[in-house]
């Protein structure tokens, strides 16, 4: 458990520390070249390291425990956080970078190309591969048995966030290598500022998919829908459950859910739990000729069912707990 609630710290940690570095050194080959697609990818690379920090609080705050406040804990801070990542993502990144290319369109200026922009886009190509790998790993490790689509389906939006970011950061890179270098050997500015609304309309695309994804969160997203077959499956495999006629769920946080579900309960199974053939026969006996024994024999028939049920109801969420451990809150109720 200790390990899910820890899921996304580790990708997060690496990918600011990584980006913070090759910010500095993006915007200082920016700051001395005038290159439009260059100072993209700083902004590109600022927006990350921002965004990251953002990241880094939402994972931190979801930690905390429940309170009175927040019965259900705060791991959807993590989603709120991840939230605004995305938008900083959309407005900061794209935004500015693709303003900065469009700007470079209209009003063509030179730009001055030497072997230290190719020097700063090789380590930071190098620094952005490193993080990347790191919630690569994060996400195989997390789902060990799914595809690929599956994992990017199924990961958490900060470990999400940093994969998309980074593998966009290793193809804005490329872009800008060639924006450049077409740029040089041509002598037309042109390339430089079509690499900079190039990267900028790759990190919208990332934005909004982070955005949808956050969003559906923090909406109460479902559970995955292999895990509630199987749940469902449970319960309906207890005799004293006879089917479930409604089942809803939603996501509280990484690796925690909650559940809510309607049972109808089987009468005959509960029967049997509260009074063995044998007893009910020797009761029958004691009580067939004598109607008031019968009326107390019926009230503390009705004294003993709903305490069983109550009794029954506990069993079988300890049973979900143990056997699901992401469901850490369940309420059943009898149809």
């Amino acid at each position: 458990m200790a390990e899910r609630r820890t899921v996304g710290l580790i990708p997060v940690a690496a990918a600011f520390v990584g980006n913070l570095l090759v910010t500095i050194i993006k915007a200082g080959a920016a700051a001395t070249s005038g290159s439009s697609v260059m100072f993209s990818e700083a902004v590109h690379s600022l927006a990350d390291t921002l965004n990251q920090l953002f990241l880094l609080i939402g994972v931190g705050r979801s930690f905390k425990k429940a309170d009175d406040d927040f019965d259900y804990g705060y791991g959807q801070e993590r989603f709120f956080w991840a939230l605004l990542s995305a938008c900083g993502i959309f407005f900061l990144g794209a935004g500015i970078s693709l303003y900065k290319g469009v700007s470079s369109l209209l009003n063509p200026h030179p730009i001055e190309i030497h072997g230290l922009l190719f020097v700063v886009l090789g380590a930071s190509f190098v620094i952005e591969l490193l993080t990347f790998w790191i919630a690569a790993r994060g996400l195989k490790r997390s789902y060990p048995d799914a595809s690929w689509r599956e994992r990017l389906a199924l990961a958490d939006p900060s470990t999400l966030a940093v994969y998309l970011e980074d593998g966009v950061a290793l193809i804005g890179i490329g872009v800008a290598a060639l924006s450049i270098a077409a740029s040089y050997y041509t002598g037309n500015t042109l390339w430089d500022a079509l690499g900079s609304v190039v990267v900028g309309l790759l990190l919208a695309t990332i934005a909004i998919v982070l955005i949808r994804k956050n969003h559906s969160y923090l909406l109460g997203r479902s559970i995955p829908e292999d895990e509630r077959e199987e749940i469902i499956a449970a319960l309906v495999a207890e005799p004293a459950i006879e089917r479930v006629i409604d089942f809803k769920s939603s996501v509280l946080g990484i690796g925690v859910y909650r559940i809510k579900c309607e049972v109808e309960f089987n009468g005959n199974a509960l029967l049997k739990g509260a009074y063995q053939n044998k007893y009910l026969q020797e009761r029958y006996e004691e009580i067939k000729d004598d109607y008031e024994a019968f009326k107390r024999f019926c009230v503390d028939y009705a004294d003993r069912i709903p305490r069983l049920m109550g009794k029954k109801i506990d069993e079988i969420e300890a049973m979900l707990r143990k056997r699901f451990p992401a469901v850490r809150h369940i309420d059943i109720e009898i149809n």
